[in-house]
């Protein structure tokens, strides 16, 4: 029960039509989860698990996509250590993170449990997903759920965060282990592959990425050889680097519209690289965005099957509210157009 051009890409073997999958497929641009959403809280359609697997399989059927991702919201584990956590619409905390603070969160292993609803909707969007289609789960990343718990966001350059990064090691101690967990009922639920979103590492300068983000990312991603996939906005090839070697237990990345996709994949040598066209170009017209999408796709036309082999094509990040419709079906029309 697989999508065969998403596992040809985890595997990194050549094909001519890559999978298509975006980041917040299912969400509020898509009138299937508006309708929901009319009748239904946002943490009913996480927690309950029939109706997370109907938010996830909307956008599949819908666009065709190549692989489903739980519908979920990264956050869910602060509120499981103790946190709280509320919809206001916005995510907010009942507590920030302080060094005397830090000693509330509760241990990983008493929390777990309330993770639980992620593995029943993982194995309630299988149960629904045509066996054609893969399944992707997530988790947020370690620095980006130790700025939310800090800051309450991830907006801005990161002041507090970066002043009490002395705590990150100690986040740690407890955050990675949980991670391990939820990333384990995820895959016990029927996820292929688990993505790390860790939009907020990006903000950080190359040398303190490699100093407090490289270690906890590769923690997870040796605890599931081959199972973890990383994604961070703004960061540069440097940042990655420790990340992108021949040894390492991730599946693969993605990288966010910065990025030189044709000579990332022209680099890559093993697991998959996920990418990379600006969501905001979906909101041109529908000459523009055209015309704007061929121009991107047409060095990646110009790469052999070899040398595009594990690209999953995307966005460089997530569908954006109030993307037109038509836009996200001709992107996926106008792809598979290009490589059939």
């Amino acid at each position: 029960m697989a999508n065969e051009r998403f596992t040809n890409a985890l595997n990194h073997r050549p094909q001519k039509t890559p999978p298509i999958w975006l980041m917040r497929q299912a969400g509020r641009y898509h009138r299937h989860y508006q309708n929901l959403k009319e009748r239904y809280s946002f943490v009913e359609l996480c927690k309950q698990p029939e109706l997370a697997a109907q938010v996830a399989l909307g956008p599949v059927m819908d666009f065709d996509f190549d692989a489903a991702i739980l519908f979920s919201d990264i956050l869910f584990p602060l509120e499981a250590l103790g946190m709280g956590l509320s919809y206001a619409p916005g995510p907010q905390l009942e507590w920030t993170l302080t060094p005397e603070t830090l000693v509330r969160l509760k241990a990983g292993d008493e929390a777990i449990g309330g993770m639980e609803f992620q593995r029943e909707a993982m194995r309630a969007t299988r149960a629904l997903l045509p066996n054609s289609k893969s399944l992707i789960g997530f988790v947020g990343g370690p620095w980006t759920l130790f700025t939310y718990a800090v800051e309450g966001s991830h907006k801005g350059g990161l002041k507090e965060a970066k002043r009490w990064s002395s705590l990150f090691p100690s986040f740690c101690e407890l955050m990675v282990p949980f991670l391990v967990k939820n990333i384990e009922l995820q895959i016990e639920g029927g996820a292929e592959i688990v993505m790390i979103f860790d939009t907020a590492a990006g903000e950080l300068a190359p040398g303190i990425f490699q100093d407090l983000v490289v270690g906890p990312i590769q923690q997870l991603a040796q605890a599931f050889p081959q199972r973890i996939g990383y994604y961070t906005q703004g960061t540069q090839a440097v940042h990655l680097t420790a990340l992108r070697t021949p040894r390492s237990p991730l599946a693969g990345i993605g990288v966010d519209h910065r990025w030189d996709l044709a000579q990332v994949l022209r680099e890559s040598q093993q697991g998959f690289v996920q990418g990379n066209f600006d969501q905001n170009l979906l909101f041109t017209s529908a000459e523009d965005f055209e015309r704007k999408l061929k121009a991107y796709l047409a060095p990646l036309r110009e790469l052999t099957q070899e040398q595009r082999a594990g690209w999953i094509c995307g966005f460089g990040h997530g569908v954006l509210p109030a993307t037109p419709e038509a836009h996200v079906r001709r992107f996926v029309d106008l792809v598979r157009e290009s490589f059939a």
